[in-house]
């Protein structure tokens, strides 16, 4: 009994200290197993899962929507400034007799099928100049020499049509130009248009070929008539309206065969229509009016003060709506898109 109770209280004591060994050793077990958890999550050489399909996905969509660090993104363009800076005022006009058509086309090489556009910038009007035309090619190219660069300098979107009258019966300069309007806005919903005589050459580029609030006259003076308005209400040669204006007085009338009388008509529709008829400064509004004889064809309009006497009966149901005309052929040459036509034969 004596033996017995020093023994028990070593083997008490030893039961302690493997108790303690024990909850040692699973501390330390436990404290490298963490360690070895958090190594393998953020040890970078760790073997990598596969990703599931969402991550892969996203990974697509962030390819895909991402800029590339070398695009070119266009720079969007400003509008043009309302007077371009590269207008040069009044300018002396040549006319050259040895001037060849392909010098013209050299001068102007971004214009394609008679149409421009500037390159640094956005036009603030579109416009269609329409030019009647027969048996002028001289003219013509006088003209085009010109009015290229002239329409470049205003920073305009623009483009030439000519309308050609084919056959020989007498010129309706005012159906033409019905036809170049028709013909024109199957190509651009052209904001503007300017009814241009192939004669009449602008000579200062402050003269802006853009249309207004109202109907506007261009020719205020030519050196023919000593730089002077031909007569009051004089409304021809060169004219400016927008596509609804025209529109509005249902454009010219087709009944003018020959020379005279279709511009005081357009006026008088316009007149009637409370529109109001404005012009540049005399000093800008003036052209030179290449010479030539009256041409075959072309005689004065003795009809024309008893057709004029109408219009306000008529303009409604003669113009654009009753524009009968054949299409023969459309060639879209370099400085401008050559239409033709046949217009019919006066009535008898």
């Amino acid at each position: 009994m004596g033996f017995c109770s020093p023994v028990y209280k070593i083997l008490r004591r030893g039961k302690y200290f493997v108790l303690l060994f024990v909850s040692l050793s699973v501390l330390a077990w436990i404290a490298n197993f963490t360690g070895e958890t958090l190594k393998s999550v953020h040890d970078p050489s760790a073997t990598k899962q596969p990703s599931v399909q969402g991550d892969s996905l996203r990974d697509k969509l962030n390819s895909l929507t991402a800029t590339p660090q070398n695009l070119n993104t266009p720079t969007p363009k400003v509008k043009c400034p309302e007077e371009s800076s590269l207008l040069q005022g009044a300018v002396k006009l040549s006319f050259e007799s040895s001037l060849k058509l392909t010098d013209v086309e050299g001068e102007n090489k971004r214009v394609t099928e008679g149409e421009y556009e500037p390159a640094d910038c956005t036009a603030r009007q579109s416009v269609a100049i329409l030019i009647p035309h027969r048996s002028r090619e001289k003219h013509l190219l006088y003209l085009l020499h010109h009015l290229h660069p002239f329409l470049q300098r205003q920073q305009l979107h623009y483009a030439i049509y000519v309308i050609q009258q084919a056959g020989d019966a007498t010129f309706n300069r005012a159906k033409l130009l019905n036809v170049g309007y028709l013909e024109a806005l199957k190509d651009y919903s052209w904001e503007c248009f300017i009814f241009h005589d192939v004669d009449l050459v602008p000579e200062n580029d402050h003269n802006l070929y853009v249309c207004d609030k109202q109907p506007k006259h261009l020719v205020v003076g030519r050196n023919a008539t000593g730089y002077k308005l031909r007569y009051k209400g004089y409304f021809g040669g060169v004219t400016a309206m927008t596509k609804d204006q025209f529109l509005q007085v249902n454009g010219f009338s087709n009944a003018y065969w020959g020379w005279g009388g279709e511009d005081d008509d357009l006026r008088i529709r316009v007149e009637l229509q409370k529109m109001k008829i404005i012009r540049p400064p005399a000093d800008v509004a003036r052209y030179t009016m290449v010479f030539h004889k009256r041409d075959s064809g072309n005689q004065i309009n003795k009809d024309r003060m008893r057709l004029l006497g109408r219009t306000p009966q008529v303009w409604r149901k003669d113009g654009l709506n009753s524009c009968s005309y054949e299409t023969l052929s459309v060639e879209r040459l370099p400085l401008y898109v050559n239409v033709t036509v046949d217009i019919g034969k006066p009535q008898s």
